[in-house]
Order: C-alpha cells, then sequence, then structure tokens
C-alpha cells in the first residue's frame, strides 16, 4: 500500500492514507514523499479528506470504521490489485515476478537490470532497491515489473493479488506451503497458483524453476512458452559450473535462446540468490537484453532493503536485517551467509511474526532452519493471544530442540532482554543476523547503535 502511495503521488494524485503501526523503511520513506499518515483508524478520518476514491487494503477487515464509513455511504472502492491495474497496466506489458520466495529480490533486481539496460520499465515492488531508495518506479517504457503476492486481495475478494495483474510474461520462483491463516493445506496453495498460471497468454512466457518439482508440474498447464531454469540437466538456462566465494559468486550457465555458455559473476550471496538471478537472465533473454547489460546491471545492482541488509559494522562486529521469517527462507539466509563471510561466527536472531511463523505449523522445520548459525536466539512471537492454544508456535521448545541439534541456542521473552544479551556476547569477528518480517521492536538499529554507543564510550575512557 506505501508502495501504491507513492506510485500515485508521483503521477501527481494527491494522497492521504490511514495506518497503525507503521514502521521503517516505509513510515521514512512516506514522509520522505510528503503523503500524510493519519494514524490509527477512526470513522471521521475519510470525512477530513474527502477523497475522490478509497483504496483498501487486505489487513482492512469489514468491520473496520473507516471501511463502514465507506460502505454505508456507497463511495467509490478498489483493492490495491485493483488500483494498479486501473491506473498502470493498461500502459504496459507485465512482468510478474510470484513465488513463495525471492519475490522482491527477484523483481527488484529484474527491475533494475532492465532501467540499466535502457529499457526505462515500470516497477511496483514490496522492497525497497537501494539503487532507488524506494519500492516502485514510473517509466515509460514497455514493460512494467510487479512483485506477486498470493496473500489474499480485500476483505470484499478472497482470492490472490496476482490474478489480477495480467501475466504477459511470469516467474515462478518456487511453490511452498505458506499463509496458514488463509491457505487450509497445501493443494489451496497449489490452486492458488495453477489459476494464476492460467492467465498467461498463449503468446505469453513462464520462467519457471527446474528445481522446484511442484512449480514444474503447475508450469505443464501454461498456455503459453515456458522456460526453465536452474542446476536440473533438463533446465533450459542450466548451472554448468559455480564458486561460492567470499564476497561474490561465480558461475557459468547456458542461455535459454541462444544456447551459449556464459560466465556471470554476481555480488548476491547464496544458492537461492543463483536462482533468483538465473530467473532474471531468463527474463533479460526474453526481452531482448544483451548479455553484457545484464551482467552490468547484475553487478551495479545495490541489493533490497532488509534481504541481507547490512546495518552497519562497529569493533568488527557487523549487524544484518533480513526478512527471513519461511523455515525455507531462514536456511537458505543462514547458508548463504556461511559461505559468505567464512571467517565470522553467525548469530541469529529470530522473532517468528507472521501467521505461519506463529503457528505450529513449521515447528518441527524451524529446528532444522538454524543449523548453519553458531549462535541462534528465539524471541517468543508477539500476538500469540489470536491464535488458538493448540496451533500456537512454542518457542521456548524450539531453543531447546536447536540445542539438542548441538547449536547453542536460547530463548527470549522480549526484544529488549534479547538486546541485553547480544550486547554481553558479541564479540569482534561477529555478523549477527536479525529475522523478522516486521519491525523486530527496533533491534537491529538498536543493537548497532548500542555499540556505536558502547565502542565511543572505550575510546573516552582510553584517551581519558
Amino acid at each position: 500500500m506505501g508502495t501504491l502511495a507513492g506510485m500515485l503521488a508521483e503521477k501527481g494524485h494527491h494522497v492521504t492514507g490511514s495506518d497503525q503501526g507503521l514502521y521503517p523503511p516505509m513510515s521514512t520513506h512516506l514522509e520522505a514523499l510528503h503523503i500524510p499518515v493519519i494514524q490509527g483508524y477512526h470513522a471521521d478520518n475519510p470525512a477530513r479528506v474527502s477523497p475522490d476514491i478509497f483504496i483498501i487494503g487486505n489487513v482492512i477487515r469489514r468491520e473496520n470504521p473507516e471501511a463502514q464509513y465507506v460502505l454505508s455511504r456507497n463511495l467509490p472502492y478498489l483493492s490495491m490489485p485493483q488500483a494498479i491495474d486501473s491506473f498502470f497496466l493498461s500502459r504496459h506489458q507485465s512482468i510478474v515476478v510470484a513465488g513463495t520466495h525471492g519475490k522482491s529480490t527477484t523483481s527488484s533486481l529484474l527491475s533494475w537490470v532492465l532501467t540499466a539496460g535502457g529499457l526505462d520499465p515500470s516497477a511496483f515492488i514490496g522492497a525497497i532497491l537501494k539503487n532507488w531508495q524506494k519500492s516502485y518506479r514510473l517509466g515509460n517504457g514497455r514493460y512494467m515489473v510487479i512483485e506477486g503476492d498470493e496473500y489474499d486481495t480485500a476483505f470484499f475478494d478472497k482470492g490472490p493479488k496476482f490474478l489480477h495483474y495480467r501475466p504477459q510474461t511470469a516467474v515462478l520462483t518456487g511453490i511452498e506451503y505458506d499463509h496458514a491463516d488463509i491457505f487450509p493445506d497445501f493443494d489451496s496453495v497449489y490452486e492458488a497458483f495453477r489459476r494464476f498460471i492460467l492467465l498467461i497468454p498463449s503468446d505469453g512466457t513462464l520462467i519457471v524453476n527446474a528445481d522446484d518439482a511442484v512449480a514444474s508440474k503447475a508450469a505443464q498447464e501454461c498456455k503459453g512458452k515456458v522456460i526453465s531454469y536452474g542446476w536440473s540437466e533438463k533446465a533450459d538456462l542450466r548451472v554448468l559450473s559455480v564458486d561460492y566465494l567470499p564476497g561474490q559468486v561465480r558461475f557459468t550457465c547456458k542461455e535459454p535462446l541462444s544456447g551459449k555458455e556464459q560466465s556471470v559473476v554476481s555480488l548476491l550471496a547464496g544458492r537461492h540468490n543463483l536462482s533468483n538471478t538465473l530467473a532474471v537472465l531468463a527474463v533479460s533473454s526474453v526481452v531482448g537484453l544483451p548479455f553484457q547489460s545484464f551482467q552490468d546491471g547484475l553487478l551495479t545492482f545495490q541489493g533490497v532493503r532488509r534481504r541481507q541488509d547490512i546495518i552497519g559494522e562497529c569493533d568488527g562486529i557487523a549487524v544484518m536485517d533480513d526478512f527471513a521469517h519461511h523455515p525455507t527462507a531462514v536456511k537458505e539466509t543462514l547458508s548463504a551467509m556461511r559461505s559468505f563471510y567464512p571467517d565470522r561466527r553467525i548469530i541469529a536472531a529470530f522473532e517468528p511474526r507472521t501467521n505461519s511463523s506463529r503457528r505450529r505449523v513449521f515447528q518441527a522445520a524451524y529446528s532444522k532452519a538454524f543449523d548453519d548459525a553458531d549462535l541462534t536466539c528465539i524471541k517468543n512471537p508477539p500476538g500469540l493471544d489470536t491464535i488458538p492454544q493448540q496451533e500456537r508456535l512454542d518457542a521456548r521448545a524450539l531453543a531447546h530442540d536447536i540445542h539438542l541439534r548441538g547449536r547453542e541456542s536460547h530463548y527470549f521473552e522480549n526484544t529488549p532482554d534479547l538486546l541485553h544479551f547480544l550486547l554481553s556476547c558479541c564479540r569482534k569477528g561477529d555478523l549477527v543476523i536479525c529475522m523478522s518480517n516486521g519491525s523486530f521492536d527496533g533491534l537491529p538499529l538498536e543493537l548497532h547503535g548500542n555499540l556505536v554507543i558502547r565502542s565511543r564510550s572505550r575510546s573516552i575512557d582510553k584517551q581519558g
């Protein structure tokens, strides 16, 4: 919703909004755009601004006082995906990036590569690109890159968002079970992606992860052309060799359309990001971007906020902010950091905050996800009172299960206790990875700020 607000404001519309619990980076992003946000929801808020149209986000329930104001007066409204379709897609050919993991990084990298290659795309992404310091772009080119989310659209439309995005070209990074609050089982998740694939027209293209058996199966129903990527020998865009080195990844692959072997250098850590990069290379081939333009764009990509995002380093202690929350994402992130920073002690601080991660459905999977961390800190999930007792994740038991796998692990009831522990145990050479899909009560910034203060105090003491 913040991304859409920015796009509409830049297009010349006067935009206001209501929200609660807003936090960086989106809160500061909206401030920079001079978009006023009313804190909290109240029936008086809509009357104060009298908009021409209301756009209702999917966190808003029907009983929300502002939603009730709109409905009771029969005022015009759209869902967020409907607004994207209405205001932007008529001017562009959409490239939609979908999948359980890697959507934000893949769509961000693709948007930047196409921009650096001179194709002047528009983009709508659920994360902030460091190259732009915003999560969108309004371009005059042919293409619009959209991060396609399978989560529901609005209280008045329980279908996935990505069903509104008219995919001419689509990327499918993989399909796993997630969003336990809206998908009762894996079959319902699969059906959502199947419906998305069926939207691709006969002259369209689906780019699919060949290493994901479920995604490959779903791709068989695509009416358009299918291009696969990955390590599989059956992949059209196949990895031939790879070296995971400190600070970079080098690999060779065969291009899907020309069949030519290419050597690629990437600054993005981990096997999962290599897969994301392959997807972007496949799209680049489809839209006719030369390989060297792709490589140049890849090397100038500065990354995404809250995706392996180094907040700072002080006295040899690096603090990273990361969005990982699904067990697979946690595992892949830690594995990537192990190869990228082989000489560092890795400390994982994890807050299970999503509707799925707070549930017992991932209890066993999480216990195995932290194997690449030297030390793991599990914080008790917030908002457990909204989840039935028998469905709740047991964070204390999770910390114990990680310990049983031979890794040091600790449970914390709250963030201040966790912060105090980290400050007491961190030492030179550590990499502290703070993982949450929320603000984590500001832990990454608080930790780094306290490390800086401690370092200055020590310096003053030495001078004294």
